[in-house]
């Protein structure tokens, strides 16, 4: 079941957005060699406890960490640790926020120092094909057409989606009604309608889609160990068009 969000339920998404943004905007001049993924944990957690508000992944289905840090062939749910990150890696970072009951939900994928032109390539691929499909997010439109404004752009570029992994509807919820995937045909699936707020959260790779859990049951990782990258925002469904409720922690290029 989709439940339509009122101005006040949306408006409380936009407040735990903002949380979610500055936490995301506090942490990325750490990310960078040298610094571990804990570190980074615990500058995400402080940032989002002193907002007065939660942080959603902490304990989430047992997820033992605030945020999920995931390294170069880490796709996503990556767990910070005392790894340090070095010259050339990428970087994954998902955060989720809860504030007076709702929810926000956001990705982003940085270079960690100097990376070589390939990963380049693949962080923005990713990041405008997060933009390409938040663009198609029209009232009176369908959730594949998401999917295949996301699927049309990578491909064009020759890179892999992780097919494995969806977005997702959220509000009052973490995860909600209705899954989005990555891939498919367009006009097809559940019309879009004002008052849906939408995690859109496309997941790419340089080699083949298929992917593997490590033994710690939570990190994804692709079965080759090709370089992925991630990227997402929550997005509302307005009478205007999308409105990206966590705007700014990404510049569109």
């Amino acid at each position: 079941m989709i439940e339509l969000k009122s101005s006040d339920q949306i408006e409380k998404m936009r407040q735990a957005s903002r949380i979610l943004r500055d936490a995301i905007v506090a942490v990325k001049p750490s990310m960078k060699p040298g610094v571990s993924t804990n570190r980074l944990d615990d500058i995400v957690r402080e940032k989002i406890i002193a907002s007065g508000a939660k942080c959603a992944f902490l304990g989430y289905k047992g997820f033992p960490k605030t945020i999920c840090a995931s390294v170069n062939e880490e796709i996503v749910h990556g767990i910070p640790s005392d790894r340090v990150l070095r010259e050339q890696d990428i970087l994954s970072i998902d955060v989720g926020v809860e504030y007076e009951g709702y929810f926000s939900d956001a990705a982003i994928t940085v270079a960690i120092g100097k990376i070589s032109p390939e990963a380049a390539r693949l962080i923005e691929i990713t990041k405008e094909a997060l933009y390409k499909a938040i663009d198609s997010a029209n009232p009176g439109g369908r959730i594949s057409d998401v999917s295949c404004a996301i699927q049309n752009h990578v491909e064009d570029k020759k890179l892999s989606i992780i097919r494995d992994y969806v977005g997702h509807g959220i509000g009052a919820n973490l995860h909600e009604d209705p899954q989005i995937p990555n891939f498919g045909q367009p006009g097809m699936g559940v019309r879009l309608k004002k008052g849906m707020v939408l995690a859109i959260e496309p997941m790419v790779c340089i080699g083949g889609h298929e992917i593997e859990i490590l033994e710690d049951g939570w990190t994804a990782v692709t079965k080759d160990r090709s370089f992925a990258a991630h990227f997402e925002h929550t997005v509302a469904i307005t009478s205007d068009g999308p409105e990206i409720l966590t705007d700014g922690i990404m510049q569109r290029e």
